[in-house]
């Protein structure tokens, strides 16, 4: 951590950020006198444009030539972020915008915005048209004795010709949701049918009753849209496509997002501490934080609407037909002891004005999390980290690595003979972090490779050299959506053949280290002195390093493939690194120079023995068989042929659930909760309800149940070896 720390503050970097800070001072000046002041949006925008620009090129990892075959790249994906089904813009749309396919790279180096105003405009416009749109076909009923299709797949579909055959792609996505709720509405009337004061409908009625549905749905889906793309909103897709352009993850946060990513870091933001609820467009009241303001204050309730949220006594922002995810922006806040006012609509119907003051709310769900597992005989540990997890903003705020060490000792009280480590979604956080934990499983050596734009490679090592927390048998789970600073981990326990790894085909394969650099620096802090705070531009998180294992090669694109492979459902999806055409390549470095680790088993036996019995497992077999015929019908066209129709969702739903039952063991696992948090646990209702959850959906898990077994065979070598 401090190395990259040690970069962003080099002389290396410094001469970016300077040129930002003169860039926004040029846009301003050149901008004055032109009725284009800061509180214009185009000299904002041309402000973040253009600081973007000079980020993209003096401080990325990997930096594309900005030129024309750029801008057509940026150009076709700010298409297909601002409507990627393609059922609002034509074909004769496209065309027009054909002209400023190759000016966004010139935009980008000074020269006036067109490009975002004209897609933008016409967008919008389109946008507007659609809700008529839907309430005139879902005015009419449907046959559903025709044969027709529609088309899943948004790739193998072009931009319609005409308005009319545009309306006849909606027409039949809408047909296609009524059609489902139709047949289900149908399913449930022959389930209920007899039942006491159960009300028999005709399918005329179900088939009207179903178009009603969608069109609530449709109508809540356009408000939300409505709300969320403002101007502002859509430029920032516009600039988040030159971003990923670059790569996949150099992107762009206005200011509230980037809070928003913040409070996932270090597990906590500031808040009421209420959860929301999204229900026939309305934002509700689904549950109270215990100990949090909401709950203190006494006044909110479940079920309570929010009509309006303001900051302190700014004006009430109207959230009808948000999205939960946008109200929670609003509610939420950047201080603690901050006010927000709720104009709420209570169950009794009255309506009040609610003041609260925010208060730091823990995510307790995004920490580190452990169980003692009861298998033949043996006590095993389970730790769960859904991310890594660092509050770089407070001192003594819950780092992973210091909770990981924690949940380590709690579990070597409990006298567990060895240990598995899920890290399964988790999708990665502080490189600090995760060198860190990776200490406290090997006694000293490299963890890691580092490398920056031009540099040669640092290698950062365990910093707790010679002392091991735990050095039992270790398992490690992974997916496909492990990525990052997980990948780092699992790597680095693969290569100093420290525990075994299990999981999906690989990880995600992000190998790629990111910060976040604010667009005009002098906002936080006049540089110059005497003159009036800047306006927060955003920040870029933009890629500046690349890790690398201690065995040389990349995380990068490839991820890392596990030693033992467990067939999973999310296999036939394409969203790793390597499907996606912008991520930087796969390479490798220069050997870390390692010692590995001492076992007394043999991890090549254990692994060909897991492999072949995996490989023999029926249930294994069974969601591989299952996953390769969903990977090819995934985004197939389907019948809205009502016979074809059921046809087709009888075969969808008989191999899901054939999947779902093989997700679950035949007889549960023996799972419990540490000794050390049961008072913890106890404290709440809520804490106690989310804890047997919690456990209840681990008990029956293959995958854990096969980590456990993995790990049962190292422990029974390992005595064996004892003995001998």
């Amino acid at each position: 951590m401090q190395k990259i720390a040690d970069f962003i503050m080099s002389k290396k970097f410094l001469p970016v950020v300077l040129v930002l800070t003169i860039a926004s001072f040029f846009i301003a000046f050149t901008t004055q006198g032109k009725n284009e002041g800061d509180d214009n949006p185009k000299s904002r925008y041309a402000k973040i444009l253009r600081n973007v620009g000079i980020l993209l090129e003096e401080g990325h990892y990997s930096p594309k030539k900005i030129d024309d075959a750029f801008s057509k790249d940026v150009f076709k994906k700010f298409l297909e972020d601002l409507d990627g089904d393609k059922t609002i813009l034509l074909q004769s749309d496209i065309d027009k915008f054909k002209k400023f396919e190759t000016v966004i790279d010139d935009e980008i180096h000074g020269a006036p915005i067109e490009s975002f105003f004209a897609v933008n405009e016409l967008y919008l416009k389109r946008q507007a048209e659609m809700p008529a749109l839907y309430k005139k076909i879902l005015a009419k009923p449907f046959d559903f004795s025709i044969n027709e299709m529609v088309p899943m797949d948004n790739d193998k579909r072009s931009f319609s010709k005409t308005e009319k055959e545009r309306d006849d792609l909606v027409r039949r996505t809408l047909k296609y949701l009524v059609l489902e709720k139709y047949v289900s509405a149908q399913d449930d009337r022959e389930k209920n049918k007899g039942k006491k004061d159960f009300v028999v409908k005709a399918d005329s009625t179900l088939e009207r009753e179903a178009r009603e549905q969608v069109g609530r749905q449709m109508e809540r889906y356009m408000n939300t849209r409505k709300n969320r793309e403002t101007n502002d909103e859509n430029f920032s897709t516009f600039v988040n496509a030159i971003t990923t352009t670059m790569d996949p993850h150099t992107t762009y946060f206005p200011p509230i997002d980037l809070r928003t990513f913040n409070e996932g870091m270090r597990g906590s933001f500031f808040g009421i501490g209420a959860q929301l609820k999204e229900e026939d467009g309305k934002i509700k009241i689904s549950s109270l934080v215990t100990g949090g303001p909401a709950w203190k204050g006494g006044e909110l309730k479940e079920n309570d609407e929010i009509i309006k949220v303001a900051e302190g006594n700014a004006t009430p922002v109207d959230i009808t037909g948000y999205a939960v995810t946008d109200a929670v922006k609003l509610i939420r806040g950047a201080n603690k002891g901050s006010e927000v006012k709720l104009t709420v609509k209570k169950v009794d119907g009255t309506t009040k004005v609610i003041t609260l003051l925010r208060d730091d709310i823990k995510l307790d769900d995004t920490f580190a999390k452990s169980a003692v597992i009861n298998s033949n005989g043996k006590k095993l540990g389970y730790i769960y980290l859904p991310e890594f997890y660092a509050n770089f903003d407070d001192p003594k705020g819950a780092r992973c690595a210091d909770d990981v060490s924690k949940e380590l000792d709690k579990l070597k009280a409990e006298n567990v003979e060895g240990i598995v480590l899920d890290l399964r979604g988790n999708g990665g956080g502080s490189l600090y972090d995760v060198v860190q934990m990776v200490g406290l499983f090997i006694e000293n050596g490299p963890v890691v490779q580092v490398k920056g734009r031009g540099d040669k490679a640092r290698v950062l090592d365990d910093p707790d050299r010679g002392n091991v927390k735990y050095d039992g048998p270790l398992t490690v789970l992974v997916d496909e959506t492990s990525a990052s600073a997980s990948e780092i981990f699992a790597a680095a326990i693969q290569d100093y053949q420290r525990g075994i790894i299990l999981g999906s085909t690989s990880t995600y394969g992000k190998g790629t280290v990111q910060r976040n650099i604010p667009l005009n620096p002098q906002s936080e802090s006049n540089l110059f002195g005497g003159g009036k705070q800047e306006e927060d531009l955003g920040t870029v998180k933009l890629t500046l390093q690349k890790f690398y294992r201690i065995n040389g090669g990349a995380t990068q694109l490839k991820g890392v493939e596990p030693d033992i492979v467990l067939p999973d459902r999310l296999e036939y999806l394409k969203f790793r690194e390597k499907d996606t055409p912008e991520a930087l390549v796969w390479d490798e470095i220069k050997n870390a120079g390692y010692k590995q680790w001492t076992s007394t088993y043999s991890g090549k036996d254990i692994v060909s023995n897991s492999i072949a019995n995996v490989s023999n497992n029926p249930a294994f077999s069974k969601i591989k068989e299952n996953v390769q015929w969903l990977q090819t019908n995934y985004d197939r066209a389907y019948s809205l042929n009502i016979n074809q129709f059921r046809k087709d969702q009888k075969q969808l739903k008989d191999i899901i659930k054939q999947i779902d039952e093989a997700y679950k063991l035949s007889q549960s696992m023996d799972i419990k909760s540490l000794t050390a948090d049961s008072a913890i646990i106890a404290s709440t209702k809520e804490k106690t309800d989310r804890n047997t959850q919690w456990l209840k959906a681990r008990k029956d898990d293959i995958f854990i149940d096969e980590s456990v077994k993995v790990l049962s065979r190292m422990i029974d070598e390992g005595r064996l070896a004892k003995k001998d």
